[in-house]
């Protein structure tokens, strides 16, 4: 037996773009409702191990919890946000600042110091390997931090 499907009474797309928005809309509060959540446990865990440090827990803590490794970016996507940021940028940027400004763009918890330290350092690696490729350079402030730019190609 065929299924006969009926023609829609209009000829815009006016139903389907609604329910498409309606869905965005919903995946995007579920997905904002997961972030507040995960930012949530994270500060628990930090409580647990201060409490735990002050009982006097002497052991390594991350030791007795599972392995598990967690892609955060896919290939070449930190490289590319790196370089939006730094197209972005009015001159000569830090890679905390960049961090900071990958972590907002991603909607992720911006007030996790421990996760902005953690990006900070993965940014620092790829801006390294920017600069070996010639594709950024980098100068000490006078704090000695370094500052990192596009390089303008000659």
């Amino acid at each position: 037996m065929l299924a006969v499907m009926r023609r829609a009474r209009t000829d815009t797309y006016e139903h389907t773009i609604t329910g498409l928005l309606t869905k965005r809309a919903d995946l995007c509060h579920e997905a904002e409702r997961l972030r507040d959540r995960l930012g949530q446990i994270n500060n628990d865990i930090v409580a647990i191990d201060h409490v735990l440090a002050t009982f006097g827990h002497e052991g390594d803590i991350d030791a007795q919890m599972p392995r598990r490794r967690e892609a955060r970016f896919g290939r070449n996507e930190l490289a590319r946000l790196i370089a939006d940021q730094m197209r972005q940028s009015e001159g000569p940027v830090s890679s905390r600042a960049i961090a900071a400004q990958i972590i907002a763009q991603r909607g992720e918890d911006a007030g996790d110091r421990k996760y902005l330290a953690d990006m900070t350092r993965r940014v620092s690696k790829a801006l390294r390997h920017l600069r070996v490729r010639g594709r950024v350079q980098s100068r000490a402030d006078a704090r000695g931090n370094l500052l990192w730019e596009r390089r303008i190609s000659e």
